[in-house]
């Protein structure tokens, strides 16, 4: 029995790369007329150990890339990068985006209880200014009030001062009268005292007639004190109570301008208050605003990183793929030439 086996010179060439296409040819014969054997089992001898040799070249090619895979795979795999501190910078982030928004919220509550504040000083403010107004009101009347009772009050003390002296025209005209009178009785007394008879007591009749106008003076000054003395009293007491009316209304009005003043400090701190908080949440706005923008670019860059990670490895595993898909045609290449062999 005679074997010729022919390979294709096109199979038994491989390429230098990672495996051209291999071809093979093989027929298997007999024939009982073959000139010479001995130098075909030579050439098919050399073949044989040619394709061994590129056999053992490709599993070493092969194994050269199962290395380069897992060298590649464990320097440029997934597990590979580290990814702790892009997210330990997310997480930071997002802890200083959280007390950002802890502190605009705890400054916005300020501002409101400011505002809440200033709001009850502006009606406590309107109420007491309602309470002046009323107050100054009351005083115009008490002034206008005291101003009647002064006029009254004078009118009242010329009306007395004219019966003082209407009165001390009375008692001169009294006196006046007395003396005449006396000069008359002297003279009647001179005139009719031959025939008078001497039991009657001119002393006595003048004492009666004396004591009669002196009866009538003080009847009259009596008269004039009780027609003017109550209403004299009366008005004295109304000016005396109309001037401790005025007195306790400036006290108060004093106590109210007082309390005005005071109100007006409060809510004029209170307006600087209010003031500042503003500022100061406008200021926190514009620093949460940078810092948050300045977050959100980090956050796009890492984002951007990650796009640039995931594509990176998904070029890798298509090149995984690729490699993967290359050991396996050298292996079935592998498979073949090792059927062709064992058959």
């Amino acid at each position: 029995i005679s074997v010729t086996r022919t390979l294709s010179s096109s199979g038994g060439a491989f390429g230098a790369g990672y495996g051209a296409g291999l071809g093979c040819n093989v027929f298997l014969g007999g024939s009982g007329a073959v000139a010479n054997e001995k130098e075909a089992m030579q050439d098919l001898n050399d073949r044989l150990a040619t394709y061994l040799e590129q056999v053992r070249s490709l599993e070493r090619k092969n194994r050269q890339l199962e290395t380069q895979i897992r060298e590649f795979m464990a320097q440029k795999g997934p597990s590979a990068h580290d990814w702790s501190p892009q997210w330990e910078l997310i997480e930071e982030l997002r802890d200083k985006i959280l007390e950002s928004t802890v502190e605009n919220a705890r400054t916005v509550l300020q501002i409101d209880n400011a505002r809440l504040a200033a709001d009850d000083f502006r009606v406590k403010f309107e109420a007491e200014l309602a309470i002046r107004l009323s107050v100054d009101s009351d005083i115009a009347g008490l002034r206008k009030v005291l101003d009647d009772t002064n006029m009254t009050r004078l009118q009242l003390e010329g009306d007395i001062e004219a019966l003082r002296e209407e009165l001390i025209l009375l008692r001169k005209d009294h006196d006046q009268e007395v003396q005449d009178l006396r000069a008359q009785v002297s003279q009647s007394a001179l005139t009719v005292e031959v025939d008078a008879p001497r039991s009657q007591d001119l002393g006595k009749v003048l004492g009666e007639l004396r004591a009669q106008y002196d009866a009538l003076a003080q009847k009259n000054l009596e008269d004039l004190e009780k027609q003017w003395g109550q209403q004299i009293t009366e008005t004295t007491l109304e000016v005396t109570q109309s001037t401790k009316d005025l007195d306790t209304a400036r006290g108060t009005v004093g106590a109210l301008r007082r309390s005005l003043q005071t109100l007006e400090i409060d809510l004029e701190a209170l307006r600087n208050q209010n003031a500042g908080l503003e500022a100061a949440l406008a200021e926190a706005e514009a620093r949460a605003g940078a810092h948050l923008a300045q977050v959100q670019l980090q956050v796009s860059a890492v984002e951007a990183e990650l796009r640039d990670v995931r594509a990176q490895l998904q070029r890798q595993n298509e090149q995984h793929r690729e490699l993967l898909g290359l050991k396996d045609r050298l292996e079935a290449e592998i498979a073949t030439y090792r059927q062709l062999l064992e058959g």
